[in-house]
């Protein structure tokens, strides 16, 4: 019979066991400590900590080949993991492969900088191969890192490795505890506001790097988070402006080239973006990152085959550069050779395969299996790009449907009666809204063809309103119930702001176009600041609409396509809360079916116009032809003519498809 003493019924929790193995190792007891990690991978395989503690132990007892197993181990499980590529960088150093030791604390900077024992290596390693300058610029990472206080390298590396609530507990409590004239407090705040942006807290992360710059305006580093941070916000007059800026101080340097193309681009000036990448370019002819994005320029302007080359030069310098396979992918028309399909299975066949390029991968394989025919491995691979993603977030289903439900509690009829009236009288925004894939970029191409209507983009600004309106204190919630206690005064100049802060993206007609398909959710806000505002909600078959948000890798805001289950709730949370809108608000939002518009062309676009209360023009039926940059994945597909190629694209895969059916309920037959 076991005892209460027995370690097989009672085993130590892991939090004991990581302990003991780490005293180990920090006092020398390095056989010991390799004994507790095994006993922590005998609980947990796949364990990181565990792994890395066991591989670290192994190279000081020269156990060499088992520290390269267990290193493959961790870097198959945690490929981004600084930590486990510095060691690897350690054990290639102990038997003497100076080229691979080189690689490995390079790989190891690169998901995490705040590793200065891999910083000194390489500037050891690069002073010996006679790279002085590369060697110094190592040497001077170091030297900062050694610099700054023990807490901001703390923040540093818990940021890199993801635990973001550790990162900003030390943060916070550092700038506290530090006076704003303590010589690393800027680098406080701008650790602080990077952990903002992963949390998506951009307003706050804007306003901390704006007092930065402030404090440290020839900080570059400073100006290059600060600017990141507009463009998410998609402020991009001010991005614009700080890359300018930038850009003046020393006109020859590739970084300011590439940002201030970057920022150029997202202003509209396309021109300008693709001459400062080909200057770039210039100096840099095989730089992965620049050939893609200037690939993904030219493929808003219209450029397939330009960009197609760009594309495939940036795979070319850099065979496992997912970002360029994916974007050949999402080009949709674009179809992969066997020999392209070949490489990109080799590359997802390494273990040591960084996560995005990974996932990146993954979606293109799924698009060229489909477009061969071969079902199964298509969805294996869509199915493992969205699982990879799916467990990087924390999207919940359940807190999803309660939010949409609190829209219905408090955006009553009531409430609207009682705000007759209200809000900025501008009748300029058309708003096109509903669910990503869903048809929304065809009908904006087809409205944005019109002489008195401009196409602009995916506006964040309702959402970003919204978000201003839950609250500053963490937890608090108080929208959308908070519309209740808003005044007149406060709604119109809400509508005022919103007319203010949109007009960068206009091109000077009466009319213009807000794409953001999220709107939805905000439709009670949107008519109690902007009542004037016409609203069109683009709803496509249920089946085709989230099998193809399933199939697309969206960069951010959408995490409920990561999943069958997930995106078929959020289709059918959509359309209850699009039914309570007509309810509460009726004839205020005109629904255009993607499948009437594919059977009547004329007569859908001949009810939207009617509905702006516009004439009509040849031009909305020859969207096609319209030179405008069209920045969403359907850009290729916008500019041929109607067509039905994405109609009923889901029924080869319908044998995987149950979850999605069961979460769709009815919906699924009767075709949204």
């Amino acid at each position: 019979m076991a005892t209460t003493d027995d370690p097989d019924r009672y085993p130590p929790s892991r939090e004991t066991l990581m302990k003991l193995a780490q005293d180990a190792l920090r006092s020398g007891r390095m056989a010991e400590g390799f004994k507790t990690a095994r006993e922590l991978l005998r609980q947990d395989p796949h364990d990181s900590d565990g792994l890395y503690l066991a591989a670290v132990a192994a190279r000081y007892l020269k156990e060499f080949a088992t520290a390269q197993l267990l290193l493959g181990r961790l870097h198959t499980a945690s490929p981004e993991y600084g930590r486990a590529w510095q060691e690897t960088g350690h054990l290639a150093l102990a038997q003497g492969r100076e080229v691979e030791a080189l690689a490995a604390f390079q790989r190891a900077t690169r998901f995490n900088p705040a590793l200065e024992a891999s910083w000194r290596e390489q500037a050891n390693l690069l002073g010996r191969a006679g790279r002085g300058a590369e060697a110094n610029q190592a040497a001077f990472q170091y030297q900062r890192l050694a610099n700054l206080p023990r807490e901001l390298v703390a923040v540093t590396n818990h940021l890199a490795e993801g635990r973001l609530l550790r990162a900003e507990e030390i943060c916070r409590h550092y700038l506290r505890t530090h006076p704003a004239r303590d010589a690393h407090h800027i680098e406080g705040m701008r650790l602080l506001a990077k952990i903002g942006i992963e949390f998506g807290v951009l307003e706050e992360a804007e306003f901390l790097l704006e007092s930065a710059v402030a404090f440290a305006p020839q900080d570059v580093q400073l100006r290059l988070d600060y600017i990141d941070v507009l463009r998410r916000r998609q402020n991009f007059a001010r991005a614009l402006a700080e890359a300018e800026a930038l850009h003046a101080r020393d006109p020859e340097s590739p970084v300011f080239q590439s940002r201030l193309a970057i920022e150029s681009m997202q202003s509209g000036d396309y021109a300008r973006g693709l001459e400062l990448f080909d200057k770039v370019l210039e100096r840099l002819p095989h730089d992965p990152a620049n050939l893609t994005s200037k690939g993904h320029a030219l493929k808003t302007t219209g450029a397939s085959a330009d960009a197609i080359a760009s594309y495939r030069a940036a795979i070319a310098a850099k065979p496992d550069h997912g970002d360029a396979w994916y974007a050949l992918a999402n080009l949709k028309t674009y179809r992969f050779t066997d020999a392209e399909v070949a490489a990109m299975q080799e590359q997802a066949a390494r273990a040591d395969l960084a996560f995005m390029d990974r996932v990146h991968i993954a979606f293109a394989l799924g698009k060229a299996h489909e477009d061969r025919g071969e079902y199964e491995a298509s969805f294996a691979a869509y199915d493992e790009g969205n699982r990879l993603k799916r467990a990087q977030t924390r999207y919940s289903a359940d807190a999803m449907t309660a939010e949409l439900a609190r829209q219905r509690e408090a955006c009553t009829a009531d409430l609207f009666e009682r705000h007759a009236g209200a809000g900025h009288d501008a009748p300029d925004p058309i708003f096109i809204l509903g669910l990503p894939r869903a048809g929304s970029t065809l009908l904006e191409q087809i409205l944005a063809s019109h002489s008195q209507i401009d196409g602009t983009l995916e506006l964040p600004n309702i959402l970003a309103l919204a978000h201003r309106l839950r609250g500053r204190r963490v937890g608090e919630n108080r929208y959308p119930h908070i519309l209740q206690e808003l005044d007149a005064e406060k709604l119109a100049a809400f509508g005022r702001d919103f007319i203010a802060d949109t007009r960068i993206h206009r091109a000077g007609a009466p009319f213009f176009i807000d794409k953001m398909p999220n709107n939805f959710r905000h439709i009670g806000l949107i008519h109690l600041i902007l009542p004037k505002a016409k609203i069109i909600d683009a709803r496509r078959d249920a089946m085709d609409c989230c099998f193809s948000g399933f199939k697309q890798l969206f960069a951010e805001g959408q995490e409920f396509t990561y999943g069958l289950t997930e995106v078929g709730r959020y289709y059918a949370d959509y359309v209850a809360l699009m039914d309570h809108w007509d309810t509460v608000l009726p004839g205020k939002v005109l629904r255009v079916s993607h499948e009437d518009v594919l059977d009547d062309l004329e007569g859908q676009t001949r009810r939207m116009l009617d509905f702006l209360g516009l004439p009509f023009e040849q031009a909305c039926l020859d969207f096609h032809k319209t030179e405008r940059a069209v920045r969403t994945a359907s850009s290729e597909q916008v500019r041929q003519p109607i067509n039905r190629k994405g109609q009923g694209a889901w029924r080869p895969f319908e044998p995987w498809l149950d979850d999605l059916k069961e979460a769709l309920g009815d919906l699924a037959q009767q075709g949204g």
